[in-house]
């Protein structure tokens, strides 16, 4: 770190006494004797990076008008929209973002040897972290040899990319990498990287304490904001301008105080509170604004309930859910090892820089909402939006209602008569409760029996990602009511895939110190991995006449998780619903195995007498929860499991790599590859041009995620990624995922707008990446893209509302570009997604004065020229012409989403990155002279 100190901010320099410590910190309310403003009245939050204004305030980057415009936010009812430059202290990875980060570092490395500069001036400057979570898949489940025969195959899957890392660890100063079968990235960060105050000395070699902040290549970093932690997930392209010491431009955002009141009931879980939260925040309409919770409700909220509501900061649309310190705060510090100086030091320095949460605390915000938690109740989310809240007694009357939705104007009946094609005999239907004739029925024969699934069978039931399996209560909730159901003699459906993936093993220390482990073994949820697995996509395949029954009959198959992120096509390519719960529900929808159950009121099985079960049978009282809780989870099994957390097993300690300054990328590896961006690039930069007589790529809705955009999961050998992998002699079986292939551009832009149940409107009603080529016949859209790069015709898509909601994937903008997109025309964009198309030289505009694709009746067939590019200034309207396919012409005006004097820069430059090297180039040739 280093701190320039200006002239009007060096006396706001103190020394702060914390236990035995002395230690120097910019002190906030020093800044406001010195004239520089009122600051009394900010939320914990943005007191947070005022102090990062006064900890590098230079006079150019960071000025002391950037300082006192915080004051001014304040007197202007938490209204400032001044552009500031943030410097976060450190960056988080997990490797599917990680690798494609660590791939454009070698590639930047490469570049600068080519523009004439040195290698080692491409190194991170602050520090980073890369934990491996994302690549192991659930093959095996349901059984004792699951975990190990999952990281055994993740191995066999992913040696080139662990290779790759391996480099990148011994040529990368101030990088670490996490082993795989460690735990999940977030769930690390907030157990142990983390510690909510950090310290780090300056030029003149003092100690100087500041706020831990930070950003991550995932959008789920958030969750860490429950532990009082800046952060916040950004592109893979913003991290690593980060990394190489470029400051995060941003506006100084809104802040939406959520008043949290009352108290959890019995029978209710973090989980429940986290999808209402995420409901009234989507309603509310919080996106690029900073959401701080307070009230005397955080007084009993256990902070693994609150890292819960901050890991779904994206799902409710936020930058991120803030929690400020408070005693809370200082007994999860201590319950999860940290040291006591540390603790010492948080409490002290967030006393004397007024971030301390307590009766008084009663900041400015900018907008706020009120929620008693003692009207929370069980609930679930789905089928594809984590915004889609659902009371557990409408659980399944709403979903029938969805299955009539998907099923109106078909034939319901059409298949109704299944026929039974196994050995043994057709056997008995089974009797649906509540069946009105309106499910289509597939007969399935196992190793574990023949039965029937039918729209609505749960097929995947998973406990899996940080939103829950990093809190204790919901998971030994979950383990409880595995335990009572195993003691009554109920058990898992035969066509369920459950699965156990916990964020950490902390986790299976507690579990199996309450000896519920064995319970949840008992009733199929075994450990298959530490790792994200379903929630990501990697819920790994469906027992293939499982799969063969829900195609062939068009079946809506079910999954239930524990997860953030239910969108179409994420979960696994055989589900259509899914939904999210908490860990016990999950436990509990297995048991039942049927989405049109009525879980909350009705029978969910028979005891071993033939007795009716009841889901207040099994489930456990919060004092059971509590007391197991505090008998289990010890501050000694957080000091014991992460005391070698970079070391690894004996598999990550035998990967081999080289001590080379520069990669040495083989030629026929298809998971890593150098890419495209730096080669031949000129010395300088181009200039911004207007864009002529451009073609349209794909007319998309709204809600157009990430994941729609660039899939994480798997893909079939008919797809242009799957057919590039045929042609290279890898098998289907080992195509792994698109995630997984991420250091590869080739197999990233043939996967590109390829998620299974993305639609473009230029077709009618079908579903999948496809497109219309220049001849106008329907085509994947890489193979249109190419054809339309052949004849250098420039392209742009048309979008709705939220476009580029969810993950914060870069190689969604990646793609974007590398499939000569030029610009993208939407109603609205997520913050992320729109900051990723500007990092990689894509323009995002806005529609103006109520229009939208429809109302200009677009179909695709159009020309589209954007001009006044040439003198661009950020969020200028620009004239757009749309020449239709009749020879009409439309003539509107688009916001530029250029939002910075810094951005039109990265424009210029082609990019974020182009410009962190050209600048870098430049400096060494000045020294060189």
């Amino acid at each position: 770190m280093t701190i320039h100190v200006g002239q009007d901010t060096a006396k706001t320099r103190k020394t702060l006494s914390a236990g035995d410590q002395k230690i120097a910190y910019y002190s906030i309310p020093a800044a406001q004797e010195a004239g520089l403003g009122d600051f009394t009245k900010l939320p914990a939050a943005l007191k947070v990076v005022l102090e990062n204004m006064l900890r590098f305030e230079d006079g150019k980057t960071v000025t002391v008008d950037d300082i006192k415009a915080f004051a001014e936010w304040a007197a202007k009812g938490g209204k400032n929209p001044r552009e500031i430059a943030y410097r976060p202290a450190r960056v988080l990875m997990q490797d599917f973002t990680g690798v494609p980060a660590v791939v454009d570092l070698a590639a930047m490395r490469d570049g600068l040897v080519a523009l004439g500069g040195d290698a080692d001036k491409i190194n991170p400057l602050n520090p980073v972290d890369l934990v491996i979570d994302h690549s192991v898949m659930i093959d095996e489940f349901g059984n004792p040899r699951a975990f190990q025969m999952n990281v055994d195959r993740e191995y066999e899957r992913n040696i080139e990319r662990y290779t790759f890392l391996k480099w990148g660890q011994k040529a990368f100063n101030n990088f670490r990498v996490v082993p795989p079968g460690t735990g999940i990235c977030h769930q690390v960060n907030l157990e142990y990287l983390a510690q909510t105050i950090w310290s780090d000395k300056d030029q003149n070699g003092e100690e100087v304490a500041y706020p831990d902040t930070l950003v991550g290549t995932d959008s789920h970093t958030t969750m860490v904001n429950g532990m009082a932690v800046l952060g916040w997930g950004v592109g893979g392209i913003e991290a690593e301008a980060a990394m190489l010491g470029q400051p995060i431009s941003m506006l100084i955002p809104e802040v939406v105080g959520f008043e949290l009141t009352g108290k959890m009931i019995e029978g209710t879980t973090g989980t429940d509170l986290v999808l209402k939260v995420v409901e009234m925040l989507r309603e509310k309409g919080v996106v690029g604004k900073f959401v701080e919770f307070y009230g005397d409700g955080l007084d009993s909220l256990p902070l693994a309930d609150r890292a819960t509501i901050a890991n779904m900061a994206p799902e409710y649309g936020a930058t991120c859910g803030f929690f400020p310190i408070d005693n809370e705060t200082l007994r999860y510090m201590r319950t999860t090892g940290r040291d006591e100086d540390r603790i010492a030091l948080v409490e002290a320095y967030a006393r004397e820089n007024g971030m301390w949460r307590d009766e008084t605390y009663a900041p400015v915000y900018s907008d706020t909402l009120k929620l008693d938690m003692g009207t929370i109740v069980p609930a679930i989310s789905g089928p594809k939006r984590p915004q889609d809240f659902i009371a557990l007694t409408e659980a399944h009357t709403a979903f029938r209602d969805y299955v009539k939705g998907v099923r109106s104007g078909k034939d319901a009946s059409a298949k109704e008569e299944v026929r039974w094609e196994g050995e043994g005999g057709q056997p008995e239907p089974r009797e649906i409760p509540g069946d009105e004739g309106n499910h289509q029925r597939g007969y399935v024969a196992t190793e574990d029996g023949n039965y029937q699934i039918h729209d609505g069978s749960i097929v995947i039931a998973s406990i899996t990602s940080c939103t829950n399996t990093s809190n204790p209560y919901v998971m030994i909730g979950a383990g409880l009511v595995a335990r009572k159901a195993r003691e009554l003699g109920l058990t898992r459906k035969p066509w369920v895939k459950t699965s156990l993936a916990p964020g950490s093993q902390v986790v299976s220390a507690y579990l199996e110190a309450a000896g519920l482990q064995e319970d949840l073994d008992a009733i199929g949820f075994n450990l298959v991995g530490y790792g994200c697995t379903t929630c990501i996509g990697n819920s790994g395949p469906l027992e293939p006449a499982i799969s063969k029954a829900i195609n062939d009959y068009d079946l809506i198959g079910t999954s239930v998780l524990s997860g953030n992120r239910n969108f179409e096509g994420r979960i696994s390519p055989d589900v259509r619903a899914n939904y999210l719960a908490s860990p016990p529900l999950v436990v509990a929808y297995a048991l039942v195995g049927d989405m049109n159950v009525d879980l909350a009121g009705g029978v969910i099985g028979q005891d071993k007498d033939g007795n009716d079960v009841y889901l207040k049978d099994i489930w456990p009282s919060t004092q059971e929860i509590a007391e197991l809780v505090e008998q289990t989870v010890t501050r000694e099994s957080f000091q014991e499991k992460y005391a070698d957390v970079f070391k690894g097993d004996e598999k990550w300690q035998s990967v081999e790599t080289t001590d080379a300054k520069t990669y040495d990328w083989p030629p026929q590896s298809t998971y890593v590859q150098n890419p495209p961006y730096f080669q031949d690039m000129s010395p300088e930069p181009g200039k911004i041009t207007n864009i002529e007589n451009a073609r349209v790529l794909a007319v998309l809705g709204d809600m157009i995620t990430t994941d729609h955009i660039s899939p994480a999961g798997s893909f079939k050998e008919s797809t242009p990624a799957g057919q590039y992998l045929v042609e290279r002699q890898v098998p289907v079986r080992e195509f792994n995922s698109y995630g997984s292939r991420r250091g590869n551009h080739e197999v990233m832009m043939r996967g590109t707008f390829a998620n299974i149940r993305i639609k473009n409107e230029m077709l009618d009603g079908v579903e999948g990446g496809y497109t219309k080529g220049p001849d106008g016949e329907q085509t994947s859209i890489f193979d249109a893209a190419m054809a339309w790069q052949e004849k250098d015709t420039p392209l742009v898509i048309f979008g709705g509302e939220q476009y580029g909601a969810g993950s914060s994937r870069d190689w969604a903008a990646k793609g974007t570009a590398l499939l000569g997109v030029k610009a993208v025309i939407a109603e609205s964009f997520e913050r992320i997604h729109r900051s990723n198309l500007v990092g990689m030289g894509v323009i995002p505009f806005e529609f103006t004065n109520g229009d939208t694709r429809k109302t200009l009746g677009l179909t695709g067939e159009e020309t589209v020229s954007i001009s006044g590019l040439d003198t661009i200034k950020p969020l200028q309207e620009v004239p757009c012409e749309i020449t239709m396919a009749d020879g009409s012409k439309k003539e509107i005006k688009i916001k530029c989403r250029i939002d910075t004097a810094i951005e039109i820069e990265y424009i210029e430059h082609g990019g974020v990155l182009h410009y962190v090297l050209r600048d870098l180039a430049k400096d060494d040739a000045i020294a060189a002279e």
